[in-house]
């Protein structure tokens, strides 16, 4: 089963977070065949860090809530909250495998969070396909229900970023400046 988990960063939390540096990326590297996509986002600066999306396909929903939980930024307060929900792998791949690379023009998070009737799912896969990272739906726990989409993708800017879900039919569309992650 597929999940995303998007630790949102507390204010003021950058000094914890760089206190804990290593803490994460070790625990992370308990979890490096599991992963999908994984990267930080950031403020439109570029610099300052607001959280950290992690996909991973993990055995079940008490596996991902003890990823998402006991990660060592969560457990030292880093994090404001956490959104945890199962998602599905439409494009069938990881970020690794993303023909643009790791680098190279703007890199987004997009996140629509549902209302009312599914919308962009597979095969319906956004214009611009090429240009996405990972992409999927976002689903209840035992993946029945639509809660919205999220998207990791290569866009010009964040309008553009933003374009790649369907106008109108979210109760809200978060754009956050997104990079690869993994150890430097």
């Amino acid at each position: 089963m597929e999940f995303l988990c998007y630790h949102r960063d507390r204010k003021d939390s950058l000094a914890l977070r760089h206190e804990l540096v290593e803490r994460h990326w070790s625990y992370m590297d308990g979890y490096a065949k599991e992963m999908i996509a994984r990267g930080p986002t950031f403020l439109d600066d570029g610099e300052t860090l607001t959280g950290s999306v992690h996909i991973l396909d993990l055995p079940d929903a008490a596996a991902a809530r003890a990823f998402a939980f006991d990660e060592p930024g969560y457990q030292a307060g880093a994090y404001r909250d956490v959104l945890l929900r199962r998602w599905r792998n439409v494009l069938g791949r990881t970020m690794w495998d993303f023909p643009g690379g790791r680098t190279g023009g703007n890199r987004y998070l997009v996140l629509g969070l549902g209302a009312g009737s599914a919308v962009d799912l597979a095969p319906d896969v956004p214009r611009g396909a090429h240009e996405l990272i990972a992409y999927g739906p976002l689903l209840s726990d035992d993946g029945a229900t639509w809660l919205g989409t999220a998207a990791l993708l290569r866009a010009p800017d964040a309008d553009a970023a933003r374009a790649v879900l369907t106008p109108g039919r979210y109760a809200d569309i978060e754009v956050h400046n997104w990079e690869f992650g993994g150890r430097p």
